[in-house]
């Protein structure tokens, strides 16, 4: 073989492993929903939404204003937060057709994420990790549902709902330009 067909050959594959590896290093899809103040609270935050290569998808979610103690936190069927008490974004989101529970109970609506605990500070953060969610297109994606921040803590076993309360705070869950999310900032309004 000629010095030139093994260069080009060696070329192309250098080409082909720098493809592969570009391709393998692609940012996992997001989404984000900007929670904004419903039923006269002044609840805000955010919550950014990762689908993993596992196949799982990760949420992760700021909450500020807020009363101190435990407050429901659930996935929404609706992208709608017109109402001033957030009734338009619908009931919980449960594409599996299950009870209402705990994140941790293998039946469980598709948006139970139970309770996030607020500080003293008015604040509150949690990661929650489920492979009852995706971000990529399906039954179970979360893009186009809302987030709901409620009133009281979830019980986790009242049906359908948890007995959560009003809805104190709502977001839209939106697709994000990959990696995007996190650019986002928490504010009041729009």
């Amino acid at each position: 073989m000629k010095k030139s067909t093994w260069a080009a050959a060696g070329l192309a594959a250098a080409a082909l492993a720098w493809t592969w590896a570009c391709a393998s290093t692609q940012p996992d899809p997001t989404a984000l929903a900007i929670i904004e103040s419903r039923s006269g609270s002044t609840v805000t935050g955010k919550v950014i939404f990762t689908q993993l290569s596992s196949g799982q998808t990760r949420a992760e979610v700021w909450i500020q204003g807020a009363t101190p103690g435990n407050h429901g936190l659930h996935i929404h069927d609706k992208g709608d937060c017109s109402a001033p008490d957030a009734t338009s974004a619908g009931g919980h989101f449960n594409a599996a057709g299950n009870p209402h529970g705990a994140p941790t109970d293998p039946k469980r609506h598709n948006g139970d994420f139970g309770n996030i605990e607020i500080g003293a500070d008015g604040k509150g953060h949690m990661t929650i990790t489920t492979d009852m969610l995706t971000v990529t297109p399906g039954p179970n994606s979360v893009v186009g549902k809302s987030v709901i921040f409620h009133e009281k803590a979830d019980d986790l076993t009242t049906q359908p709902t948890g007995n959560s309360g009003a809805r104190f705070g709502c977001g839209v869950v939106v697709l994000t330009p990959t990696g995007n999310a996190n650019a986002q900032k928490v504010t009041k309004g729009r």
